[in-house]
C-alpha cells in the first residue's frame, strides 16, 4: 500500500514552508492550500489520508472547513490553533477533529502528531517516517486488538459483544472527539438504522460495567447534550 498525501492549510506562507519542509524531510508527500475554499475543494480532489487545517483562516475558517468535510468525509484532521482557549472549543463543539497543535509548534512535535494519527487509521506511511501500521488500538491502559477482536484493561481481559466491540472501537480510534449517537449509530450498527439512543445508551452502559469490573471505570465519559467520548483510562477505578 502506498503512503497518501497529507493536505496542508494554512494561509501564512512562513508556517506552510514549515509545515512542508517537516512533512518532506519525514518522507511524507503532501499538497498546499491557502484558503477554505481551496482546502474543501483539494480534499475533494484526491481524498488525503490527513489534512493539517489552521483555524484562523480568512473568510471560511478552519472551523466551518472541519464542519463542511464532515458531512461527507470522515478524513483525519489535526488542528493548529493560534490560541490555548481555542482547544475547548474544538473539542467541545464535536466538530470532529483528531488532534491539535498550538502555535508556535516543533515541527518535530508536527510530525509526531502525523504519524501518531495515521496510525490509528492505519494508512501505510513511508520508511522514512519510522511508522508501522498498527495491530490494534490502545489509550492508557486500554487495548483492542481489531483482528482478533480481543479487548484488555492493563492484564485484564475484557469479554464484550459484536456491537460493544466495535463501539469502543470507534472511540478509541478517534480519542480526542466527542460522538453523537447518531455517529457512534453509523460507525457500530453498520446498516441497522431502527436502533434508539435508549439502545446506544445501554450498550455504553454495559462497556462501562465490565471495564470497570477490570479496574478501568474511567474510560468512556458522558458530554451532556452532545453524546460520548474516550475517557483517560488510568486504571485507576475512575478515581
Amino acid at each position: 500500500m502506498q503512503s497518501k498525501t497529507i493536505l496542508v492549510v494554512d494561509d501564512d506562507p512562513h508556517i506552510r514552508e514549515v509545515i512542508c519542509f517537516a512533512l518532506q524531510k519525514a518522507s511524507y508527500a503532501y499538497e498546499i492550500a491557502v484558503n477554505g475554499k481551496e482546502a474543501v475543494d483539494k480534499a475533494a480532489l484526491f481524498d488525503p489520508a490527513l489534512i493539517v487545517l489552521d483555524i484562523g483562516l480568512p473568510e471560511m475558517d478552519g472551523l466551518e472547513v472541519c464542519r463542511h468535510l464532515r458531512k461527507t468525509s470522515d478524513v483525519p484532521i489535526l488542528f493548529l490553533s493560534a490560541r490555548d482557549d481555542e482547544i475547548d472549543r474544538i473539542v467541545g463543539l464535536e466538530l470532529g477533529a483528531d488532534d491539535y497543535v498550538t502555535k508556535p509548534f516543533s515541527p518535530r512535535e508536527l510530525i509526531a502528531r502525523v504519524g501518531a494519527i495515521l496510525k490509528r487509521f492505519g494508512v501505510s506511511q513511508p520508511p522514512g517516517a519510522g511508522a508501522r501500521e498498527q495491530a490494534g488500538l490502545s489509550h492508557g491502559v486500554l487495548t483492542l486488538e481489531k483482528d482478533q477482536r480481543l479487548v484488555s484493561a492493563g492484564e485484564v481481559a475484557v469479554a464484550l459483544t459484536a456491537i460493544e466491540f466495535d463501539i469502543l472501537a470507534t472511540l478509541l480510534a478517534r480519542p480526542k472527539i466527542v460522538f453523537t449517537r447518531e455517529k457512534i449509530l453509523d460507525r457500530a450498527y453498520k446498516d441497522n438504522i431502527h436502533v434508539s439512543d435508549r439502545t446506544i445508551d445501554s450498550h455504553i452502559r454495559n462497556i462501562r460495567a465490565k471495564l470497570a469490573a477490570a479496574g478501568c471505570g474511567d474510560a468512556i465519559e458522558t458530554v451532556h447534550g452532545v453524546g460520548f467520548r474516550l475517557g483517560p483510562c488510568r486504571g485507576d477505578g475512575g478515581s
